[in-house]
């Protein structure tokens, strides 16, 4: 339980607006941030035990940012990535940086990985070992880029092959969105090979991490997807959202045999009921949990099947957040719904602050770290 009077550890003013999750780590927790009219984007270290504002830097000046055209998106939605020692930023085109996590020094930074966003930079940075990998997928172009974590230096770019069938007279239609995706990929070992699966308009494709290979794609007829997908180790199925214009969840068998066009051999199952916009689901317990339109829903992962749907909230942008037994739901008004992780639904408790969430929420031991739009929030268990 808490509210904007009790159950705080600590709240934190946050400069600006931005989506982007926190990263915490040995004591500190990262920020990004940008102006409203994305000229400046920035980043902030937290103390946090206490919320402090240990540092704070403008990364990027930018006189004439490319418009959001994008009412739920920010200059600084990208969550990065962080591992000891190291932290990196990600704002799309406009700049992707390493930081030194003691000295603040900027290791290496790219401005020179360009698309136009159209709608805004939104996939998030994936850490993979010694290469963190970036999904640019613009209005003019679609492609990936791993980095070296050392240097910044790119081991290899992969361009979308996916068949848009969206021109006219050789242009684009649409302004690109039929093109664009906002998604994060995800990274699942299948025999000696680790795939990165990502969803993007028309086409779910997986590539091979070591060398950018194209190695399996579903296709579908939704663009624009913003969820990530998730994986289910037991029955080695992957749950793929695909996007806007008739959303679904579709169940793809993943195991070696999964290559090329599966379309119509690997894919168990489809669910369009309710299917998340936004927000990506969490798997628990042989159920695919997920949140959309102030409703929030519970589906049988070997079937299909719908368990149950209940209103809870507002519109959701932020991801659902597990435990062993519990799901939380917060909402773009500022609440947070604690619902039973079961295939019966039961709420346990809801929770309100002032501001409504568009980041997801974050954990550090038995601490839960959430960002409104207008602070950060440390709530500690009782």
């Amino acid at each position: 339980q808490w509210s904007e009077t009790s159950g705080i550890t600590w709240k934190q003013a946050i400069p600006g607006a931005g989506w982007s999750t926190p990263l915490i780590l040995e004591g500190k927790v990262w920020i990004t941030t940008a102006s409203l009219t994305g000229r400046t984007m920035s980043a902030l270290c937290l103390d946090e035990k206490t919320g402090d504002i240990l540092w704070e830097k403008t990364l990027i000046t930018n006189d004439n940012p490319e418009p959001l055209a994008n009412k739920v998106n920010s200059y600084a939605s990208s969550t990065g990535a962080i591992e000891s020692g190291r932290v990196y930023f990600h704002f799309g085109a406009y700049g992707t940086f390493c930081l030194d996590t003691t000295s603040y020094e900027t290791l290496w930074q790219r401005r020179d990985i360009t698309l136009s966003h159209w709608r805004g930079p939104a996939s998030s940075l994936v850490l993979a070992g010694d290469r963190l990998v970036l999904t640019m997928e613009g209005a003019d172009q679609q492609y990936f880029v791993a980095l070296s974590t050392a240097d910044g230096k790119t081991l290899w770019r992969r361009d979308r092959s996916t068949a848009y069938n969206d021109e006219k007279d050789g242009i684009p239609a649409n302004s690109g969105d039929m093109r664009k995706g906002f998604s994060t990929p995800l990274l699942v070992p299948v025999g000696d090979k680790v795939q990165v699966i990502s969803n993007g308009s028309k086409a779910c494709w997986a590539y091979d991490l070591a060398t950018g290979q194209e190695i399996w794609q579903v296709t579908y007829e939704t663009h624009s997807p913003s969820s990530r997908a998730v994986y289910d180790s037991e029955t080695k199925q992957v749950f793929v959202n695909t996007g806007l214009g008739k959303a679904e969840i579709w169940a793809i068998r993943l195991d070696e045999t999964t290559l090329g066009n599966v379309t119509d051999s690997h894919v168990n199952w489809k669910f369009f009921k309710r299917a998340a916009k936004r927000s990506s689901p969490v798997l628990m317990k042989g159920h695919l949990y997920m949140a959309n339109d102030g409703v929030v829903s519970c589906v049988d992962i070997k079937t299909g099947e719908d368990r149950w749907a209940e209103r809870a909230g507002g519109e959701y942008s932020a991801s659902l957040l597990a435990n062993q037994d519990l799901l939380y739901c917060c909402d773009e008004d500022g609440g947070t719904f604690i619902i039973k992780a079961a295939p019966t639904f039961e709420l346990v408790a809801e929770n309100r602050l002032d501001a409504g969430m568009m980041a997801s929420p974050a954990v550090s031991g038995s601490a839960l770290f959430l960002r409104t739009r207008t602070h950060l929030y440390r709530i500690d268990a009782p």
